[in-house]
């Protein structure tokens, strides 16, 4: 064997390997293990984690409520807002007022939810208030017809949804606030 076939036959020997490992040949097929529960490594990009959102109500009170109390749940922006008169209405609905208590900015985005509870504080169902601004307002023009923070506030309603029984209090939460 010449010299030149002896070092063709090296590196040929030498990417063989090299080959099938670029390849993911392996030599079994997939009847070798047909009971594998391991999927196949794909190339495709990395999981993002879901969304976070608001957490369930709690599916009890305790302690058990008064009748016609409405509560407010510490979140994340209770301490940039100031929630008055609340009343739990005889239609099921919780009312209220809300105004920004930790800037001047305009309201760009809010969500309110309320828990409703019986008089035992079992959970009965929810409901959601929902603002956004729309159109130029949501773009910083200078004139401005929505709710601010700096002005009176917003009054909201929430009524229930899908109850099954009669709610004697709720708990209100704010899951959503987005200011400029």
């Amino acid at each position: 064997m010449s010299p030149l076939t002896r070092t063709t036959a090296v590196v040929l020997g030498l990417l063989a390997p090299a080959l099938v490992a670029l390849t993911g040949c392996n030599g079994q097929s997939v009847a070798d293990h047909p009971d594998d529960p391991k999927p196949r490594a794909s190339a495709t990009g990395v999981a993002l984690p879901a969304p976070r959102s608001a957490p369930a109500p709690a599916p009890t009170l305790s302690p058990a409520p008064d009748k016609g109390d409405v509560r407010i749940e510490d979140g994340p922006f209770t301490d940039r807002m100031r929630l008055t008169g609340l009343t739990l209405t005889n239609k099921s609905t919780v009312t209220g007022h809300l105004a920004i208590t930790s800037d001047v900015s305009d309201v760009l985005a809010l969500e309110l939810r309320a828990a409703y509870y019986d008089s035992r504080g079992r959970l009965l169902g929810t409901g959601t208030f929902q603002y956004q601004e729309e159109g130029e307002d949501a773009h910083g023009s200078d004139h401005h017809d929505g709710p601010r923070a700096a002005g009176d506030g917003i009054d909201f309603t929430v009524p229930a949804k899908h109850l099954t029984g009669t709610p004697a209090a709720a708990v209100v939460s704010i899951p959503v606030l987005v200011n400029e």
